[in-house]
C-alpha cells in the first residue's frame, strides 16, 4: 500500500501552527497588502536562489558535506527556513492544502515513475 492509497491517512504535511505564526507575524507588521501571490512567489524564488548560491560551484561530495561546517550549515538552515516560510505563506494566501497537494503529487509521481522502471534510474519521465 502506498501513502496515496492509505484509507486512514495521517498528515504528511502539517503546517497549521507555522501558517498561523507567519500570518500573525505579517498581521502585526501590516504586511498582508504586500503578500499577493505574485509577490510571495517572487520572494520564494529569491530565497531558493539564495539557497542555491550556497551550493554553487561545490562538487557533489562537497555539497554533501555543507552541514559539517557550522557557518555554512547555519546559512543553509536559514535559507531553507526562508523557503519554507514563503511557501507556507503562499499556500495560505492561495488556500492550497499542502497536505492534499503533496499527497496528490506523490500519487501522480508513483504512476509516472513506477518502481520497476524507475529504480536506480535518474532519467526524467518523458510524459506527464
Amino acid at each position: 500500500m502506498t501513502v496515496a492509497d492509505d484509507p486512514k491517512p495521517r498528515a504528511l504535511v502539517d503546517v497549521a501552527g507555522l501558517r498561523e505564526a507567519i500570518a500573525q507575524f505579517a498581521r502585526e507588521r501590516d504586511w498582508e497588502p504586500f503578500h499577493s501571490p505574485k509577490n510571495l512567489a517572487m520572494a520564494l524564488t529569491g530565497e531558493v536562489g539564495e539557497l542555491v548560491e550556497l551550493f554553487q560551484w561545490l562538487t557533489e561530495d562537497a555539497s554533501r558535506e555543507v552541514a559539517r561546517d557550522a557557518v555554512t550549515a547555519r546559512r543553509v538552515r536559514d535559507e531553507m527556513a526562508d523557503v519554507l516560510i514563503y511557501l507556507v505563506r503562499l499556500a495560505a494566501v492561495l488556500e492550497v492544502d499542502l497536505d492534499d497537494a503533496v499527497r496528490s503529487k506523490l500519487a501522480a509521481n508513483a504512476r509516472r515513475y513506477p518502481i520497476e522502471k524507475a529504480r536506480g534510474n535518474a532519467n526524467k519521465a518523458t510524459q506527464p
